[in-house]
């Protein structure tokens, strides 16, 4: 087994959630896994306890609550009641208490109403994740956002400051985003940030017309640009952990060795400046 390393996170969404992934996970020496209630048909937390029980403890283990089963699918709720009641089948269906709760895209109920609004709603709905950790539900906290601008009218500068704020990494997110997000992690004093989704949804051809392999300091000989890629999220936005989804230990294994690559900061720097430009321009 190769020793841990916490940066890299296995993030479940659209994983089969095959024992064979999360073994193979824990032999690279990856020992942070992420889901959400609402992944895998909302059967995720008890297929990992059906399939992977055992290995379970051995991961840090975040989740996310705010989807759940309605007549057309999924509905999302910042309702508080809700979400404690889900947190306390979260750790009854996984057979242990999840390492940090995360709020669901909250942005998804806050779209629309008015910044008065969406701000009480969301404090009433962090205010049942702090009470969730004070109670041994989970030991941190956090908010998941897809699209954090919604939060941003809502205003969170007096809300409980989150102890995780994970929002989407990499290349493909574009600059007002990038934007958008540094000035809430700077007003609302998030703990972690944690990215997801560096590849944006598995579009692989986008690396087959563009080359990241600069942004790394050489030497960087072997090294895909798919690596390249991966490597360089960790600094768009600047993040502690950056979680990818898949089921193959093969692509795990190559995403594991390009956390040894260093990221030129001063190209990245350069790269957020010309982006800077071409929206004023």
């Amino acid at each position: 087994m190769h020793g841990a390393d916490p940066r890299l996170v296995l993030g479940l969404h659209r994983s089969r959630h095959h024992r064979d992934i999360l073994t193979a996970a824990l032999d690279l020496g990856v020992t942070a896994l992420d889901t959400a209630a609402a992944y895998l048909g909302f059967r995720s937390h008890a297929v990992l306890a059906e399939t992977a029980a055992d290995l379970l403890p051995k991961f840090a283990l975040s989740t996310k609550v705010g989807f759940f089963p309605g007549a057309g699918g999924a509905e999302h709720s910042l309702d508080p009641s809700r979400l404690r009641l889900a947190i306390e089948k979260t750790a009854r269906e996984l057979g242990r208490e999840p390492d940090t709760v995360l709020l669901h895209n909250p942005e998804q109920s806050l779209a629309g109403m008015s910044p008065a609004d969406g701000h009480a709603l969301l404090g009433s709905a962090c205010t049942a994740l702090v009470d969730a950790a004070r109670d041994g539900l989970c030991r941190t906290w956090g908010v998941s956002s897809w699209d954090t601008r919604p939060l941003g009218m809502a205003g969170v500068e007096d809300l409980p400051s989150p102890d995780v704020l994970m929002v989407r990494a990499g290349f493909l997110v574009g600059i007002d985003l990038l934007d958008t997000m540094a000035v809430l992690r700077n007003a609302w004093q998030a703990g972690e940030t944690w990215g997801m989704s560096p590849f944006g949804g598995g579009n692989g051809k986008v690396w087959e017309d563009f080359d990241p392999r600069p942004f790394l300091r050489p030497p960087h000989d072997g090294l895909s640009r798919v690596q390249a890629a991966f490597r360089t999220a960790f600094h768009l936005p600047s993040a502690a952990a950056v979680a990818v989804g898949t089921d193959d230990p093969a692509h795990l294994a190559q995403l594991l060795q390009a956390l040894g690559a260093e990221v030129d900061t001063t190209a990245v720097s350069q790269y957020l400046r010309a982006l800077h430009g071409l929206r004023q321009s």
